[in-house]
């Protein structure tokens, strides 16, 4: 996943500034060996194309609003000391409203004297200070000091374009609702109005619009025929009526029509019970194969639980799930069970096929519940998070972390797995004693820290790092 990122290479004359010569140069060959682009003054923009100056920094703060809409984020190297104002300067001037990293090059002990020093070890502080004091957020790097073709700057710009992936994705979100949230479920209240104070919208569609639709396609409608190739070709659905199939298609075009026109990124779809009682079938294949697609899709109208999912895509590039937290799992404390009935991404499958849904088969009938995914959630890391609306603050509150799927026998239906995650117990009592939802967003990755960096520093949410 290739970034943009701006550069901001700090210089102060009365160190070496043929540090500065060589530390742009390091930094953009460190960006686009990462596979990232860089936009960054050259030598005759400036000296040595870094920022000193205010007249430099006026300079660069141009150059970036020139790229504003290609710039993800920006980096602040200090290869010397570096001039904390013209940093501060050309971030206020550029005014991007990105993620911003500051990292400082290390000296070496042996090339301690005038002519090579370059003390980014203390001008970092200064530079930290005065960003502080312009109230332009920012993040650092794990090590004081890293050279830029490290190993441990390279892992640092791959968190950090998660960050920026994280933090800009977010702040103009656009979520479908689809149906009304049902009404045994509480759980998933949430507010509209808070989301669009933090730039999240919610567009909304009555599931009699959404059925209506579905009515007026006929079955050789060539979505229809391209959305059922697309099912056939998606997950293994013999002993499904056809009827069924015809119908997900059918509800599969409506939805797929409806988000392209209204520009949505993700959507929440009602479920228990309208669906399987006044159309016939469960929404699962049509919702995994739009999570599958990086176009996260939760049930039971969560709209913020799909935040959660929408996050851990930005950071990893991966398709989401949203599961609950369902089962202890033996009496091992940091051991758990997550499921759902299923509308998982084929991602998290060891293997999957198209079933119907034994939970509200039970109400409605097995004929009216074809289209669940059912399968064993394979092994691999795993991070999570939840993000919910406290309207008694006004704000956007969470909690993510990290753990694992393992390999531990389970034998249920529906989509499950077992998750092993450092004290669990903890977690759960955190959950509880902050009203959580049990719906949990999760996604094969290791990318809490950066979900973490960018609702916090950047989005202002108020979320919780698990063991962090």
């Amino acid at each position: 996943m290739s970034n943009t990122f701006g550069i901001i290479v700090g210089n102060r004359g009365f160190f070496p500034d043929h540090l500065a010569r060589t530390g742009r140069e390091e930094m953009i060959e460190a960006v686009t060996k990462s596979g990232h682009k860089a936009v960054v003054l050259g030598p005759d923009d400036s000296k040595h194309g870094a920022v000193e100056t205010r007249e430099e920094a006026i300079r660069c703060g141009d150059l970036f609003r020139k790229h504003a809409a290609e710039v993800d984020g920006i980096i602040v190297t200090l290869p010397n000391f570096g001039d904390e104002r013209a940093i501060a300067e050309t971030l206020r001037h550029a005014n991007l409203n990105v993620p911003v990293l500051i990292q400082a090059t290390p000296d070496n002990a042996g090339r301690m004297t005038i002519a090579d020093r370059r003390d980014s070890f203390c001008g970092k502080m200064s530079a930290c200070n005065n960003l502080k004091q312009y109230g332009i957020p920012y993040s650092l790097t794990r090590l004081h000091t890293e050279a830029p073709g490290s190993a441990e700057f390279a892992a640092d710009l791959d968190w950090f374009a998660a960050v920026c992936r994280v933090a800009n994705g977010m702040r103009h979100l656009r979520v479908g609702a689809i149906g009304a949230r049902p009404s045994a479920f509480n759980t998933v209240r949430y507010s509209e109005k808070i989301l669009e104070k933090h730039g999240i919208s919610v567009e909304p569609i009555d599931l009699s619009e959404i059925f209506g639709r579905v009515e007026r396609l006929k079955d050789d409608d060539a979505a229809v025929v391209a959305k059922l190739a697309e099912i056939r070709g998606y997950v293994a659905t013999t002993g499904i009526p056809e009827a069924a199939l015809l119908k997900m298609s059918k509800l599969g075009a409506v939805i797929e029509t409806w988000m392209k026109a209204n520009s949505l990124d993700v959507s929440a779809i009602q479920c228990w019970t309208s669906m399987e009682e006044y159309f016939g079938v469960v929404p699962c294949t049509v919702m995994s194969m739009m999570s599958n697609g990086l176009m996260s899709s939760g049930c039971e109208v969560d709209v913020a639980g799909v935040l959660g999912m929408h996050a851990l895509r930005l950071a990893s590039g991966t398709p989401s799930a949203l599961l609950d937290w369902n089962n202890n799992y033996g009496d091992d404390p940091d051991k758990a069970v997550c499921f759902h009935c299923s509308n998982l991404p084929k991602h998290f499958f060891e293997d999957v096929r198209m079933d119907f849904q034994e939970i509200i088969a039970g109400t409605v009938g097995k004929e009216n519940t074809f289209g669940t995914c059912v399968g064993r959630v394979k092994a691999g890391p795993m991070s999570f998070a939840r993000f919910s609306t406290d309207d008694d603050t006004g704000r956007i509150r969470g909690y993510v972390g990290e753990g694992e799927f393992t390999k531990d026998t389970l034998n249920t239906f529906g989509g499950a797995g077992v998750v092993r995650i450092g004290n669990l117990q903890g977690l759960l009592r955190y959950i509880c004693e902050n009203g959580f939802e049990h719906h949990v967003a999760a996604n094969f990755s290791q990318t809490a820290s950066a979900v973490h960096e960018a609702s916090v520093r950047y989005l202002g949410w108020q979320v919780h790092r698990h063991n962090g």
